[in-house]
């Protein structure tokens, strides 16, 4: 059978508009189409491959795992989905693990744990969510209509009650909106789609002391941000503040798909029999991955690479960008960045990142004036060169056009 990029138009809802490609393989930062082209990638599959395509350590562990259990439910315990519990309690000393299949169902599950822990405390009027303008936190229904983009969750019908969106790092408003009625605040500590905006310390500050005053949830969405992505294992630990519950997913397994949401025992016990659940969550395979990566990233040897990592990157990028001035900043942590188009581009990352394409060079967008990179972790400086010197290619036709 033929498979062409075609074919993904013929047969697949026309939800995703992939590149004109079809990937046959990859290992470590390239990627091969079935017709023979190599490609460097940044995108590491949208920040989850965080030790690159198929490292060796990992398909050793689905080898060895999946010769002993795939799936048994959550009517029975296993080793694999109580080790990865146990280390990440472990790790950062929340007390309680609930794995879901994404993240999308991780803030799903957040936020309906925060709402049932109003419920139970304080009556059904206590039932207001806060989440910011431009947050992401997923496709269903609930976590998208939370998430702080209005164009994916309009033309759906009525939509999940009792949520507000105000703008992300305005303290002001932020006092003036939250109330007893409110049972939870969610955000990114970096904001993925909105352009890889993190917040400001004093804002989390006022966030985190406005919530114990008023008995709401604070959710910190880690579904991009966490596992080592930002140069920590997660990314709250860069702030001065911890969350009440926190959601992870994305790299957690990598590849494989998980998630996670811990919080404390005051929380986690009104989830009792019955309240919740997921029948792939916790799958023994994904977990055995994920007890991996989490011993691996959580090396401190490893974080300081990322961060270093981090700094040739941005090195790279102001010298590339001190002959072409098409970028005015680069934002970020660790390797999560954003390369934020100059006003006289602004709106064109989608451009630039086609003809990022055509040069061999794999990026992503987030908003329309930021160019996206979220590389393999383990990622060598010679690969960042390739980038780089790709990266530049694209930059010459993107200015020459």
């Amino acid at each position: 059978m033929k498979i062409t990029r075609k074919t993904f138009d013929e047969v697949m809802f026309p939800c995703y508009n992939p590149m004109n490609m079809v990937i046959k393989k990859a290992h470590g930062s390239y990627i091969y189409d079935n017709k023979g082209n190599k490609y460097t990638d940044l995108t590491s599959g949208i920040a989850v491959n965080l030790l690159g395509h198929t490292p060796k350590g990992v398909v050793d562990v689905i080898k060895k795992a999946s010769a002993n259990l795939i799936h048994v439910s959550n009517i029975f315990c296993n080793e694999y989905t109580l080790t990865l519990a146990s280390k990440l309690v472990k790790k950062t000393g929340y007390e309680k693990v609930f794995f879901v299949n994404s993240g999308a169902e991780s803030n799903e599950t957040a936020l309906k744990l925060a709402r049932r822990v109003a419920f139970d405390l304080y009556g059904e009027d206590k039932n207001e969510i806060i989440s910011f303008n431009n947050s992401f936190h997923g496709r269903t229904f609930f976590s998208v209509t939370v998430g702080g983009q209005e164009s994916y969750s309009d033309g759906f019908g009525p939509k999940p009650a009792a949520i507000t969106h105000i703008p992300y790092n305005d303290t002001k408003t932020f006092e003036n909106t939250i109330s007893d009625k409110t049972c939870a605040v969610i955000l990114e500590p970096i904001q993925g789609e909105g352009g890889i905006i993190t917040a400001d310390n004093d804002f989390l500050i006022k966030v985190r002391e406005l919530c114990d005053k008023y008995n709401a949830a604070l959710i910190f969405d880690e579904v991009q941000t966490g596992v080592a992505r930002s140069g920590t294992l997660y990314a709250y630990e860069q702030t001065p503040v911890k969350p009440d519950i926190l959601t992870s997913a994305k790299g957690l397994a990598s590849g494989l798909p998980i998630g996670a949401v811990l919080t404390y025992d005051k929380f986690a016990s009104h989830f009792v029999p019955g309240t919740h659940g997921s029948t792939f969550g916790g799958n023994p395979l994904a977990c055995a991955v994920g007890a991996y990566i989490i011993d691996k990233v959580s090396e401190k040897s490893f974080l300081n690479k990322v961060n270093k990592t981090h700094d040739y990157i941005v090195e790279k990028v102001s010298k590339l960008n001190e002959k072409y001035h098409v970028f005015k900043e680069v934002r970020g942590k660790g390797l999560l960045l954003g390369l934020v188009l100059d006003d006289q581009y602004a709106g064109k990352s989608s451009e630039l990142q086609k003809l990022c394409f055509k040069h061999k060079l794999l990026t992503l967008t987030a908003h329309a004036d930021v160019l996206r990179l979220a590389p393999a972790l383990n990622i060598s400086h010679k690969v960042v060169d390739e980038a780089i010197s790709l990266l530049e290619k694209a930059v010459k036709d993107f200015v020459a056009e």
